[in-house]
């Protein structure tokens, strides 16, 4: 179990497309966060990292569903109305990364963070942790270094120091320790979660055994623990090294937090308050391992398999079936099939817009004859009396970047085109910028063009679906000029094809574009075994299958 964070832990990044938003949210994503939108005004309609761009975190939550905690990688100045933006969205844990954030910004975000019953991590923090299910934050710095050093168990771990907290939590993973979760409160004077609010989370949590903490000089958090030890309401052990025994009066150390004010906040003073309610406080850092071993069992083990690992997707247990939390029968009474397919792949239920595009970019997938590549391979091997699915599979095994695959190739260049659109370019200056790069690269362009047909039938019945529905204001007219434009340099008919059109409207459902070649991969399927069962049921074994010189007698063609 975790405090604070976990895999099903919905994740907003604020600043998200700037260096270091941009970086971390990397970091966090790899990791495994479930980062779900960023924010950055004036970016909307963008996506990095296959993660949608929001203008404001309002439109975020409208666009994307819940979300859980914010991150918020801005400017020290912007800070304040970043946080407050977040709260007011109904987001309840703000991770605030900045130092140097302003004393009187951060008391006002606090404030309201207090009387909206949500929870603040900063400022000046490096963030938190759930080792092997989420972070947040850039703690660790890379993913590899995050994964050796976090490991999960029962201990759970608090700091005043950025670069301690990972140097503490690394030490105990290497002594074979692993960590419920990790948090860096932040190294300012006034923070939202401090040492002692902190451990109440870890003394609430079922599955934290132990509690250690990197406390310094300065504030009086460590004897506020102290105090709650004193009082029961900490009965956990609790293990600290407490940094700053070197310093004198006067010095300057560490942190804006390290100040000392007359005998409060003092090393020798948290150190003897601690150990008079029962802690154990090392001497040097290093022993922190070796206490903790002691205290929970010098024979037991106290980290979770490396095996372990999580999934948000679906759950199976005995009478009970969920995919992305909402249970299999509920789904069986009321969604369509593209329903759970827009459910099982990004998190969440579609609208009825998004539910009836989503239908048709199917549908206009679902088969493309007998001569495709993929269905010839189908039915090649089924005419050898193979197996059902080793004849579907050899199906699925054709597709490729020249079958099937140009979908998510063209959503990049349909976002490409669209971001230089918003830096004030023109759009005929755009699109033709993009037909010369491709001619000197002797590349082809991804959406247009087709080997049958002068007029691809189901580009016009995607895009009047889309127009139904009030959406395709953005990227189809952008691969509309793109198309035109190419017929007027190359002198060539080039019209939209299917790939092209469902790529415009993925892009305008601000689907990743990673995902855009599984929607044709899951249309076709149907085609295929339809294909493979025709061939067992009506062909001879092991025919000679040309790709053309075939005649269609299925039931009279009917006018679109």
């Amino acid at each position: 179990m975790a405090i604070l964070v976990d895999a099903k832990t919905r994740v907003l990044v604020q600043g998200i497309t700037g260096r270091e938003g941009a970086a971390r949210a990397g970091l966090m994503q790899r990791y495994g966060t479930r980062i779900v939108a960023g924010v950055t005004p004036g970016r909307g309609g963008e996506v990095t990292r296959e993660i949608p761009v929001f203008d404001t975190v309002q439109a975020a939550t409208e666009a994307v569903g819940g979300i859980d905690a914010s991150v918020i990688f801005v400017p020290a100045p912007q800070v304040r109305d970043a946080a407050l933006e977040a709260l007011q969205a109904g987001i309840r844990l703000l991770v605030l990364v900045a130092d140097r954030v302003p004393v009187y910004d951060t008391l006002e975000v606090l404030e309201v963070a207090d009387r909206l019953g949500a929870r603040v991590i900063g400022p000046n923090t490096l963030g938190i942790v759930s080792p092997g299910q989420a972070l947040l934050g850039m703690i660790g710095g890379r993913a590899r270094l995050a994964e050796e050093w976090f490991r999960p168990g029962p201990v759970g771990v608090a700091s005043r120091s950025g670069g301690m907290t990972s140097a503490l939590s690394s030490g105990l993973s290497r002594a074979g320790i692993g960590q419920s979760t990790i948090v860096h409160v932040g190294g300012d004077g006034i923070v939202g979660l401090p040492l002692p609010r902190v451990v109440e989370l870890f003394e609430a949590d079922p599955k934290t055994e132990a509690i250690v903490l990197f406390g310094e000089i300065g504030t009086s958090q460590e004897e506020e623990v102290a105090d709650l030890i004193a009082a029961g309401k900490v009965r956990k052990p609790v293990f600290a090294y407490i940094g700053g025994a070197a310093a004198k009066s006067g010095m300057r150390y560490s942190h804006a937090g390290a100040l000392i004010e007359g005998t409060t906040g003092s090393h020798a003073g948290k150190v003897k308050r601690l150990k008079e309610v029962g802690a154990v406080v090392v001497k040097a850092i290093e022993e922190l391992p070796a206490a903790v071993r002691t205290s929970l069992g010098v024979g037991r083990r106290l980290m979770t398999e490396n095996l372990q690992w999580q999934t948000g997707i679906s759950l199976a247990e005995e009478g009970r079936l969920y995919i992305r939390g909402v249970p299999l029968e509920r789904l069986i009474a009321g969604a369509r099939f593209s329903e759970a397919i827009f459910l099982l792949l990004l998190g969440r239920s579609p609208s009825p817009t998004e539910a009836r595009l989503v239908d048709a970019i199917l549908v206009a997938s679902i088969d493309h004859g007998a001569t495709p590549p993929s269905t010839l391979a189908a039915r090649t091997v089924a005419s050898t009396r193979a197996s059902f699915p080793a004849a579907v599979a050899s199906g699925v095994l054709a597709f490729s970047d020249l079958h099937g695959g140009a979908i998510e190739g063209c959503m990049d260049l349909l976002h490409e085109l669209a971001e230089k659109q918003r830096t004030g370019k023109p759009l005929p200056e755009v699109v033709e910028e993009a037909v010369h790069a491709s001619r000197a690269t002797k590349r082809r362009l991804l959406g247009i063009g087709h080997r049958i047909h002068s007029k691809d039938p189901r580009v016009e019945a995607l895009f009047g679906v889309a127009r139904e529905q009030g959406l395709g204001g953005v990227y189809p007219p952008i691969l509309e000029a793109l198309q035109a434009t190419a017929e007027r340099i190359l002198n060539t008919k080039l019209p939209i094809n299917v790939d092209g059109a469902i790529a415009a409207l993925l892009c305008e459902l601000q689907i990743p574009a990673a995902l855009g070649n599984a929607f044709f991969y899951m249309a076709r399927l149907p085609g295929l075994i339809a294909h493979v069962y025709e061939e067992r049921t009506r062909m001879r074994p092991m025919r000679r299958i040309h790709p053309t010189d075939f005649e269609y007698d299925g039931p009279a063609l009917e006018e679109a």
